[in-house]
């Protein structure tokens, strides 16, 4: 049969995944459209101070299961982070350190809390906020505990709900669906393998075989158009196909589109990007799943002004501190959570923020965004602190090829009742044609038989069951797709050989 011509839209890895499964399936029409003037998408690796930082995908979650592990393992390409986000120090906001003992207990209320969770939330009503809330302070409320400062215990439980929300991308922890919460699944193993000195851009190069190929997109190289945004998909033509135009004024005409592009873009596009309008469903899909924003500040200084085995710092506000800069330029700064260290960087610390703060902060100037930082330094930490040498932000939210960091289920989902799966369904035709042109001796099976083609399919993060917010989730959508019009087309060829069989 003649070669279908696909087209992918946004070459991050679930975009990346779907082009080189295709190929390893026969099909050689393929291409991808980019908006951005990089591959990668949510991976974002970039060089920095001593090495390189991932501005967006860091780590590889688990190792049973994840087929990013699968791949990468082999290669010796993974190494374990370690403690570092369990043995931070916990310092408020007067400069005063929690005592060891102290954080560490409460640190363990927080991490028991983990081990019931599967379980008590299958029977929740109410969101993943509530649910914590009361069982930290239920914890506190124990007889062991009871020598535990409260003021000390509510401002590492405030903290801690900032780190929760960088895990699920929501502004705040009401947000969250508790049954929602379930839907993810954690795989076995080391949940925070690193890339060493290679960054998350390696795993890409491993997709597209680029060691083999000693190229640098690989399989992909000259499949993949840069700067090509997408203006318009028109879905329900009478020639069964999909026309694509793009802002640049090019346009596209596919038998197949498989759309990779975020969740957030989704949201902000459906209405104008798609003609006719999408399903039903499919817009309650999009609407109904959250998209929320976690944001990273890497700072370098000109050497380490920390002890060697220190491992990084989370910020406890006092109320009576918290309250000076509320209401100033400087309130964004409630949300950066945490600083950390990295061990393939020695002079960096990297921080997080969360929610509208971290969106706000991205329309900040870089000189008051470092300002801001080493304002906290200064408040938080007993050290002299250097003036930086360098310096970097992401900025997911305000960059209209993304508008976030990914997807999680919150109270909204659950309520108007959709899904992941829904999202994934794709838009289908049913012809009565050959399929494709140049195909005159199956059209007798047309008029006998009729076949659904999937002619615009969604991939991504978003889309996935279980594994959503992961890049091993993105990766196995985008197979998960490919393998869908591989199947397409087998059913094709099995029907088309016994349609001839039958006339003979």
């Amino acid at each position: 049969m003649n070669q279908p011509k696909i087209v992918i839209i946004g070459s991050g890895a679930s975009g990346i995944a779907c082009a080189t499964k295709l190929l390893d399936y026969g099909f050689e029409n393929v291409i991808i459209v980019e908006a951005e003037s990089r591959i990668g998408g949510r991976i974002h690796t970039i060089p920095f101070a001593d090495n390189v930082i991932d501005l967006g995908a860091q780590w590889c979650h688990g190792e049973k299961d994840n087929m990013v592990y699968e791949l990468a393992h082999k290669h010796d390409l993974l190494e374990s982070t370690g403690d570092v986000y369990e043995s931070y120090q916990c310092v408020r906001s007067n400069r005063e350190v929690v005592p060891e003992d102290v954080s560490q207990r409460l640190k363990d209320i927080v991490n028991d809390s983990l081990v019931t969770r599967q379980m008590e939330l299958r029977n929740c009503n109410g969101s993943l906020g509530s649910y914590l809330n009361n069982k930290f302070y239920e914890a506190l409320r124990r007889p062991e505990n009871s020598d535990i400062d409260m003021a000390i215990a509510k401002e590492f439980f405030e903290n801690y709900k900032k780190f929760e929300n960088s895990v699920e991308a929501s502004d705040t922890l009401d947000d969250v669906s508790g049954k929602g919460y379930l839907e993810y699944w954690e795989c076995e193993g080391d949940i925070l393998l690193n890339w060493k000195d290679k960054g998350y851009v390696e795993f890409l190069r491993l997709l597209m075989k680029s060691r083999e190929v000693k190229k640098e997109w690989g399989i992909l190289e000259k499949r993949i158009l840069l700067n090509k945004q997408v203006a318009t998909i028109e879905w329900n033509r009478n020639d069964c196909c999909v026309q694509i135009r793009c802002v640049d004024g090019d346009s596209f005409v596919a038998d197949h589109v498989i759309l990779t592009v975020s969740l957030g873009v989704l949201k902000e596009q459906q209405l104008k990007l798609f003609e006719p309008k999408l399903p039903v469903e499919k817009q309650r899909a999009i609407d109904g799943l959250a998209f929320g924003t976690v944001n990273k500040i890497f700072i370098e200084f000109p050497q380490q002004f920390w002890p060697d085995k220190w491992t990084g710092f989370t910020m406890l506000w006092r109320d009576e501190d918290i309250q000076e800069i509320r209401g100033t330029s400087r309130a964004w700064l409630e949300d950066v959570f945490g600083f950390y260290c990295d061990h393939n960087q020695p002079r960096l610390l990297s921080g997080w923020i969360i929610g509208a703060n971290g969106r706000h902060m991205e329309t900040l100037p870089e000189d008051e965004i470092l300002d801001g930082c080493m304002f906290l330094f200064r408040k938080f930490l007993q050290w002299d602190i250097p003036e930086p040498s360098n310096f970097r932000v992401s900025k997911w939210y305000t960059n209209e090829n993304f508008r976030g960091s990914y997807s999680f289920r919150s109270m909204y989902t659950e309520e108007v009742g959709t899904s992941a799966r829904e999202l994934a369904q794709p838009l289908s035709v049913v012809t009565t044609k050959p399929v494709l042109n140049g195909e005159p001796t199956v059209e007798p099976l047309y008029n006998q038989s009729r076949c659904d083609k999937p002619i615009v399919q969604f991939a991504g993060e978003a889309t996935s069951d279980h594994y959503f917010s992961t890049v091993h989730g993105a990766v196995e959508a985008g197979w998960r797709e490919a393998t869908r019009l591989a199947d397409f087309y087998g059913m094709l060829r099995k029907n088309c050989s016994a349609a001839v069989k039958s006339s003979l």
